[in-house]
């Protein structure tokens, strides 16, 4: 068999520097459509991305070529390189980042969890929801 064939969906998080807040009628469908281009040129697949002004939230299926680390890191450099090229004001991610393995079964549930950010988020703030992500994958702590 001389292809490799790889599965392996992982919900990545991350937020704002400093959970710095920025207008979401901005940019978002444009920085997720951009996001989405990133992760193409890599190899991997965007299921879904989306968020609200201060965090994102990306499914992705990584492929054979990066692995999580990677993935993170390219997307957040590049997404913030092309963030800053727009905004008036600098725009950085933090440094950190969550990233669980979710199983083919769980795949709608993740979508519609991401396309409702906004809903979500009326009733949650984003450092209980990274807290409550921690929790659930057995990651207690972090920020």
């Amino acid at each position: 068999m001389p292809n490799s064939h790889v599965c392996h969906h992982v919900h990545i998080v991350f937020g704002t520097k400093n959970r710095v807040r920025h207008d979401p009628r901005r940019s978002p469908p444009k920085l997720w459509a951009y996001m989405s281009g990133i992760l193409k040129n890599h190899g991997i697949h965007a299921v879904a991305i989306g968020g609200i002004e201060d965090h994102i939230h990306a499914l992705v299926d990584l492929g054979p070529i990066l692995g999580i680390a990677k993935a993170a890191q390219v997307l957040k450099a590049n997404s913030s390189r092309w963030m800053n090229a727009r905004l008036r004001t600098r725009f950085d991610w933090q440094e950190g980042y969550f990233a669980g393995s979710v199983s083919k079964s769980q795949v709608k549930t993740v979508i519609r969890y991401i396309a409702n950010q906004n809903k979500h988020h009326k009733k949650m703030g984003f450092a209980t929801e990274y807290a409550l992500l921690l929790k659930k994958h057995g990651l207690e702590g972090g920020d």
